[in-house]
């Protein structure tokens, strides 16, 4: 894979080097806060920090790339596990997958989530010292703007494409309890729907500079192909254990024990991680990964219950991206990817840029 570059003038760079290029949440339950004012807050806060940080470059040293994967997992860990205490301490269990969420539990995951983005400027800034924290963490507007919007597009269309294919596939098997297309309202709840996860966004980038900013990259290696699945299969499975608290308290999957909803949702993060990490790759940018981590936390959840018959119960175990119809559509997809090399950084290389098909997939 070789060293990265800044993506200038439409061209992708690829992910390993000085220069980083490029959670599901996909849990349909426990959701993101919706409060605008202290997700600007935090954001602008983070964004701030990132802006005005500047690091030297240079190769990193085998034993400091391991110390910094130690202290970023340590540290994201450690701030999700805190972050979850009061809910912990308090017994709290949620057994219902139309159960809303109170102010205390959006608290909680509004805390949680910025904490692999704090991990991960910690050990750039601190550990590594490896160049800008901007570019080490990929948080840069896709270039020109043309392209920035397809990238958005994408990142947003995606989602809904594999989202829509679950609830079909569910459905069909008579596991999903479609109640049918209802087009009065619809048009009102696409635009909260879409306005909720616009207002959650900034938190979002709590997690993805975490897991794509980070620690994919760290985890790629040099780049070959063992290298890269090994990094797919780790990622994925770190971004699940880290939902462990949530997962304990019935967040994701409601009514099923520990057990089961920990092997779902190490399922279902190995499954959507290169759908968010093939975002970053293609647009040399971390939003559209974010863009689509949102949509798969939010707006994912919202189709599962605005098209279920509202008398029905629902598990995700069993619907929507994080139950097994969204693990047949996303592994589909995630295979075409592969196939066509479009997981592989050096797919969008400078060697590579210009041609739309690659000479080998996986």
């Amino acid at each position: 894979m070789g060293r990265s570059r800044a993506a200038e003038g439409g061209q992708v760079a690829a992910v390993q080097g000085p220069v980083q290029e490029a959670g599901p949440h996909a849990d349909g339950v426990l959701r993101p806060p919706l409060t605008g004012v202290s997700a600007g807050f935090f954001t602008g806060a983070l964004l701030h920090s990132l802006c005005v940080m500047t690091l030297s470059t240079g190769s990193l040293p085998p034993v400091v790339r391991r110390r910094g994967l130690l202290v970023y997992l340590g540290v994201a860990y450690v701030g999700m596990w805190v972050a979850m205490s009061p809910l912990l301490a308090t017994a709290y269990r949620r057994g219902d997958a139309r159960e809303e969420t109170g102010a205390l539990e959006e608290a909680c995951i509004a805390a949680a989530m910025l904490a692999p983005a704090l991990a991960a400027l910690l050990v750039v800034r601190h550990v590594e010292r490896s160049g800008r924290v901007r570019d080490t963490l990929a948080l840069r507007w896709p270039k020109p703007w043309g392209r920035a919007v397809r990238a958005c597009l994408v990142a947003f269309a995606v989602p809904a494409g594999l989202t829509t294919a679950a609830l079909t596939l569910g459905a069909a098997t008579g596991r999903y309890p479609f109640g049918g297309m209802h087009w009065s309202g619809f048009d009102a709840w696409a635009a909260g729907a879409v306005l909720n996860m616009l207002v959650s966004l900034p938190l979002f980038f709590g997690e993805e500079l975490g897991w794509q900013g980070y620690l994919f990259p760290r985890l790629a290696g040099d780049g070959d192909r063992r290298g890269l699945i090994r990094a797919y299969a780790l990622t994925g499975t770190a971004f699940a254990l880290w939902h462990m608290p949530t997962l304990l308290m019935g967040g994701q999957y409601p009514g099923h024990p520990w057990y089961v909803s920990v092997p779902a949702m190490v399922t279902s993060c190995v499954l959507i991680l290169p759908v968010f990490t093939w975002l970053r790759l293609r647009s040399g940018s971390v939003v559209p990964a974010v863009i689509g981590h949102a949509f798969v936390s939010s707006v994912s959840v919202d189709m599962v219950e605005r098209f279920a018959d509202p008398q029905a119960a629902l598990d995700p175990l069993h619907m929507g991206v994080a139950g097994w119809p969204g693990w047949i559509a996303t592994g589909a997809f995630v295979t075409f990817l592969a196939l066509t090399g479009r997981l592989d950084p050096s797919f969008y290389s400078a060697g590579n840029a210009s041609r739309s098909v690659p000479a080998r997939g996986w």
